[in-house]
Order: structure tokens, then C-alpha cells, then sequence
């Protein structure tokens, strides 16, 4: 169960969950004393220069994890096409994370129909520059079918499993995905509402109960009321107490 990594999109900490954290120097120092992982959205708005991925990575302990969203000129603005000088300009500053880097999340705007050669030329392209785990979360339907699995496979791509979800089958990783990753937005207001505590034992469940090959990861983007933080948390426990041995009720010695 410690494999199991739970965290946010963003370290910033809502007023009504300062307690859930230590004590820091920064805002990320403090959001490292819960989590083990975090998601950086930043970067598909705006560049950020290697010094600034550096201090990051030097203010969190050393099984810390960033997972690095893709910017949006790559993945809205240029479709995937014609991407390689974006591409590199973005992996070169991603560099200064070092060993921190835990992979990085690619998301396609929901009018971006599968075009298996741009894909696959791209994810090649990615390839070729870089091994590290990459998921994708696409929004469109066009992506969820046996050959869009296949030319994910191929390139060694995970599909995220989103909620609210655009179909059945993108509300879990593929049993044999690279890197299980979930992004849970909000429901039934995206990004806005919380989840019940039934809805994350459920999750909970979902995830202990199957066999991955690689580390789940388990991010909360229901940032804009700031319920993020206390799902996360919540469902931290739940796993806790998933992964508790049980005692029997009457036990004799």
C-alpha cells in the first residue's frame, strides 16, 4: 500500500486544510509533509526555467515526485504536429527536476480526434528523446477503442482515468498500463465540487483490489474551492485502513 501515491494538481494549501500539513519553508515544503507526489499545471500555461524546477526539487525529501503536465502549445495550439523545437525546450528545462521527475501527463483538448500517424509520430518523437513514463488523457471518444490502445501500448503510454469520465472505459487505467494514473476532477461540478467519502472508498477499493505493474497514482484537481487537499487526504486513510492487517474479533492466546 505505500506504493500507492496520492496527491494534487498544484501545492497550494486552502486555509481549512492547514492542518493536515507540517511545518515548511515554502508553500511546496509544506505540501511534501503529507504528499509523495504532486502534479505541476503550471507548466501547460507557461514555460518555467530550469533554476525554477531546481528549487523545487531541491525543497522537497528525496522520494519526492513531480509529474509535469505537457504545455498547451504542444498538445492545443500545435495538435501535436510539427512540436520537436517546443518539445525540446520544454524537456531541457524539465532536466533541472532530476531524479524528482516522476513522468509527465499529456492532455488533449476534446475536439482532438485520434490521427493515428500524428500520434504516433509524435509519441515517437517522444521516445526518441525521453523514457520517462508519460501519460495521456485525451477527451475525445475517437481515443477509446482497441487500436487507440494498441498505439498507446506501442509507445509505452498510459491512459489516464478521468472523472468525470467521457466513457465506461476511461474511468480506470488499462490493467496493463505503464504508469495507472488517475485525475479526478470534481463531480458533478468539474474542478469545483468534492467527493463524498463513499465515492473515495470506492476509488480505494478500485485501486488496492487490482494487480498493476507499475505504482499507482491517484491526482485530485478539484482545486478551485480547495476540496483537493482534503479528498486527497481522505483517501489517503481509506487506503491506510484497506492496507491494515486485520485482527479477528475473538482471538485466544
Amino acid at each position: 500500500m505505500q506504493a500507492i501515491k496520492v496527491g494534487c494538481a498544484g501545492w497550494s494549501i486552502p486555509r481549512q486544510s492547514l492542518a493536515l500539513f507540517g511545518e515548511g519553508e515554502s508553500m511546496l515544503a509544506r505540501y511534501a509533509t503529507r504528499f509523495a507526489v504532486v502534479e505541476v499545471n503550471s507548466s501547460f500555461y507557461q514555460p518555467h526555467k530550469p533554476a525554477t524546477y531546481a528549487r523545487w526539487a531541491s525543497s522537497v525529501p528525496r522520494d519526492f515526485r513531480f509529474s509535469v503536465k505537457i504545455p498547451k502549445l504542444i498538445s492545443h495550439e500545435l495538435a501535436l504536429r510539427h512540436s520537436a523545437p517546443a518539445l525540446d525546450r520544454f524537456l531541457g528545462e524539465t532536466e533541472a527536476l532530476g531524479s524528482k521527475l516522476g513522468g509527465f501527463l499529456l492532455q488533449l483538448p476534446p475536439s482532438h480526434l485520434l490521427d493515428a500517424r500524428v500520434a504516433s509520430t509524435f509519441f515517437r518523437m517522444f521516445r526518441h528523446r525521453s523514457q520517462a513514463p508519460l501519460v495521456c488523457e485525451p477527451r475525445h471518444a475517437s481515443w477509446f477503442s482497441s487500436s487507440a490502445e494498441a498505439l498507446l501500448q506501442r509507445y509505452g503510454v498510459g491512459r489516464v482515468a478521468a472523472d468525470p469520465a467521457l466513457v465506461d472505459d476511461a474511468r480506470r487505467p488499462e490493467a496493463v498500463s505503464p504508469w495507472p494514473y488517475w485525475r479526478w476532477h470534481g463531480s458533478p461540478q468539474m474542478y469545483y465540487s468534492a467527493y463524498t467519502e463513499d465515492s473515495l472508498q470506492q476509488l480505494a477499493i478500485a485501486v488496492v483490489s487490482a494487480r498493476w505493474p507499475a505504482c499507482p497514482w491517484i491526482i485530485f484537481d478539484n482545486t478551485a474551492h480547495g476540496h483537493a487537499t482534503g479528498n486527497a487526504a481522505l483517501l489517503q486513510d481509506l487506503l491506510r485502513t484497506l492496507s491494515s492487517p486485520r485482527t479477528p474479533e475473538n482471538s485466544h492466546a
